[in-house]
């Protein structure tokens, strides 16, 4: 019997994202199953069953009658979940050893990096200045971190081991070893509180967009070790006010920051956070996507449901995430 057609989409011309890239690693471990690479003329709709895809428009994937499943390419779900015409079939978000590590590395590259006065030191080089400042513990740094998925609970593990104290807040309670777990509404504040480091992985959903605001700021540790509390994003772009982290940094109610997702993307070049001395920004790639361990992880999803109907980590579409 013909396996039913994949079909990869991607959206994008950035070297880390080539369509062409992913498209031979697909090939590659589909084990003779046709993959097409969309837009094809020459494609019937009709023999599409799966869908690969990154950042596709609204309406792409409303052609195929015969869609079975669809697998987002990248952590984040949110543009798709705002496409109104997306079929009603199972929508599966990306969970691999590979992301997790890689984003576990970025945070753990980004705390680190504030702890040790990065930015005070790099400056103090450029200008040939020889002026070391008291160094503390990581014992003495709590490191708050927003969402305890598994991206979350994997870096509150590793940053936990180097001797942070480590707390997590999420919408459901948790429960991870040598972490002080807060969820809820009634939670939130408690946990900034204690906040010196603010790093957020939390999906973007109606709740969470714009939630690192001001108001969220101005909450965390006021007698924080580092001088002023610092920020960390990399979930996605929706969930940061751009404005409030400027204003906040600009008056030292944030002390630093270091972003990696935007509103808008690629950041317009004449948005001010490209030059605040206090924002180290990273163009989306904290945990970049590797093709080959993605393109096997859908090959393996995609046998095993037509085996038996199973597939893991579909997004709940009513949370969203």
């Amino acid at each position: 019997m013909t396996k039913g057609t994949l079909a990869v989409l991607i959206n994008s011309t950035q070297q880390n994202w080539l369509p062409e890239r992913w498209k031979a690693r697909f090939d590659a471990v589909c084990g003779g199953r046709p993959v097409v690479l969309l837009p094809d003329a020459g494609l019937d709709p009709a023999e599409v069953h799966y869908a690969a895809v990154w950042k596709p428009m609204p309406g792409d994937l409303g052609a195929f009658p015969n869609l079975r499943a669809i697998f987002n390419l990248g952590a984040g779900v949110d543009a798709l979940m705002a496409d109104k015409s997306l079929p009603d079939v199972p929508l599966v978000r990306v969970a691999v050893p590979d992301l997790t590590g890689r984003m576990t590395e970025y945070v753990v590259l980004h705390v680190l990096m504030h702890h040790r006065q990065e930015l005070y030191l790099r400056q103090s080089q450029r200008e040939k200045r020889w002026e070391p400042k008291y160094q503390g513990p990581a014992s003495a740094v709590t490191v708050g971190i927003m969402g305890l998925g598994t991206l979350g609970a994997d870096a509150a593990d590793v940053l936990r081991r180097l001797g942070f104290c480590v707390a997590g807040w999420s919408r459901s309670p948790r429960a991870i070893e040598g972490v002080a777990c807060f969820h809820g509404a009634a939670q939130i504040d408690a946990f900034l509180r204690a906040t010196d480091i603010l790093v957020c992985l939390l999906p973007l959903t109606p709740d969470t967009r714009g939630i690192l605001n001001r108001d969220v700021f101005a909450k965390l540790n006021r007698k924080s070790p580092l001088g002023a509390p610092v920020v960390i994003n990399a979930g996605r772009g929706g969930l940061q006010n751009e404005d409030d982290i400027l204003a906040c940094l600009d008056d030292g109610t944030l002390g630093a920051a270091s972003l990696d997702v935007f509103v808008q993307e690629p950041l317009p070049k004449d948005s001010r956070l490209w030059t605040h001395p206090k924002v180290v920004l990273t163009p989306h790639n904290a945990a970049d996507t590797d093709a080959e361990a993605i393109s096997a992880y859908v090959a393996e999803q995609i046998a095993r449901f037509e085996a038996d109907g199973a597939l893991e980590n579909v997004v709940d579409r009513a949370r969203g995430y």
